[in-house]
């Protein structure tokens, strides 16, 4: 049985300890916060994922998972350690790696006369692993005991135990023959399933995980941009997209059209690529512009939500979803939290509802601003339109007759592409949506308004609906 101790019991270290414990290791998790380490001892999980409470509870009955508020006899009793701290951007767009080198100094402390496996699962830039081991060289002046390597993690929040269980690979970044052997027993039960074992220098896993997120985000960015055009000419982007995805060379995966990608990964990865490329007197374009077009996007929801509401000033709009994406209670670089803050500045007021992810809304400065409702349904009641942001399955079962006979106004802002657009038009709602034409509802009456060669239908409005009056 492997000994291995995780370093940060964040989203990454907590997902990946678990699920490591399930594989048949001894995993002990520490942080330097001891508040959240007792609260994990009592039960209490710092966030929510599918899954996972019960996992925990399952590899801590058996032994195999234990939480530790001191991180030095942690490390001290592991063979190997995983990094797992945060790298969050700097004012500048740089990773923030002062946590990672903390916790290699807090590893080389507490690794006297045995050799010992640093793994570096926290995603940091090219070269920091083998500014790890030059540190640990001039720490304990030989470096002999304390090897590192890298394991870039490909978690996908609201399904990170099935990804981690199941990956698509797993990729090793080494420099000595014994660290690649530790790190292939401890993944031997996922290669004996046939997952790829991919082994590389450190310098190529690091970039491994920086190039496939930014490649993921350029998809996005990109597919938002022909739902653009896609609007222009009268074109539906869900159609187009399943047409790209069928060419297997394309894959139909990351070509929803939406309000932009947000979480703690894609937009924190891409910055930090392409200032490092910058540092090194390279340019990435594509990642610039998939920056570009993702800061781009969430404006353009803004100017949707005026045009179909005829000015955002005194409206009371229902914004469903605030996590950056279903099954999480992640609101980092949410988009939801960017167009309710845009909606507030507007003059607009906001009511929102999310089925996990409220109470970490509730604790920022914008989420005091926000109103909360129990359900949709009380957030939708008396509303000028209904915002649908994160695409949580218990929207998309929403009645949407229901939804108009609530609704002030019958608008429905779909910005998912969840609901079909005929039945939403059959309920009495105005459908708006990324990359399709507005339909009015049924019985309504219809004035097209013609802005470039796109046609828009409005409804008419009374004299003092821009003003705010309902």
């Amino acid at each position: 049985m492997n000994r291995i101790t995780m370093l940060g019991t964040g989203y990454v270290g907590l997902v990946t300890g678990a699920c490591f414990a399930e594989l048949g290791n001894s995993v002990t998790c520490t942080d330097i916060d001891s508040h959240k380490i007792r609260r994990l001892q009592s039960g209490e999980l710092p966030f929510y994922e599918p899954g996972l409470a019960a996992l925990v509870e399952r590899n801590r009955a058996r032994g195999r998972l234990a939480f530790e508020p001191e991180p030095g006899p942690a490390v001290a009793e592991a063979q190997v350690v995983f990094i797992a701290v945060g790298t969050p951007p700097g004012a500048d767009g740089s990773a923030d790696l002062s946590a990672v080198f903390a916790a290699c100094h807090l590893v080389v402390e507490n690794s006297r006369n045995r050799y010992r496996l640093l793994v570096q699962k926290s995603t940091a830039p090219m070269g920091t692993a083998r500014q790890l081991r030059q540190e640990i060289a001039r720490r304990n002046g030989h470096g002999a005991h304390v090897d590192v390597a890298v394991n870039p993690e490909f978690l996908r929040e609201g399904s990170a135990i099935e990804t981690f269980l199941h990956p698509d690979r797993v990729v090793i970044g080494s420099e000595t023959a014994r660290a690649e052997r530790l790190l292939r027993k401890i993944y031997l039960p996922l290669a004996l399933q046939g997952t790829p074992v991919l082994a590389t220098n450190l310098e190529s896993a690091e970039m491994i995980k920086y190039a496939s997120n930014c490649f993921l985000a350029t998809k996005i960015s990109y597919i938002n941009e022909i739902a653009d055009l896609c609007e222009t000419v009268g074109a539906d982007v869900r159609v187009v997209a399943r047409g790209m995805g069928l060419d297997r060379r394309i894959g139909s995966k990351f070509l929803h059209a939406g309000p932009g990608f947000g979480g703690s990964c894609f937009p924190k990865d891409a910055q930090a690529l392409v200032h490092f490329a910058a540092e090194k007197g390279e340019r990435l374009r594509i990642a610039e512009a998939a920056l570009d077009v993702n800061r781009a996007q969430r404006e353009r929801m803004v100017r949707k939500s005026d045009l179909a509401l005829g000015g955002l000033r005194g409206r009371r709009i229902a914004l469903l979803g605030l996590a950056f994406k279903p099954n999480t209670d992640d609101i980092r670089d949410s988009p939801a939290l960017d167009l309710a803050e845009r909606y507030l500045e507007h003059g607009a007021t906001v009511v929102t509802h999310d089925p996990e992810a409220m109470p970490n809304t509730r604790a920022t400065l914008l989420g005091q601003r926000l109103s909360y409702a129990t359900g949709p349904y009380e957030a939708a009641e008396d509303a000028d339109a209904l915002v649908v942001v994160t695409d949580w399955e218990s929207y998309r079962r929403l009645d949407l007759r229901r939804v108009a006979s609530l609704l002030r106004r019958p608008v429905l802002l779909d910005l998912r592409g969840i609901y079909d657009s005929q039945h939403a038009v059959e309920a009495g709602l105005d459908y708006h949506c990324v990359g399709g034409p507005a339909r009015r509802g049924a019985n309504h009456h219809v004035e097209p308004l013609t802005k470039g060669r796109a046609t828009i239908v409005r409804a008419k409005e009374p004299a003092n609906a821009r003003n705010g009056s309902a």
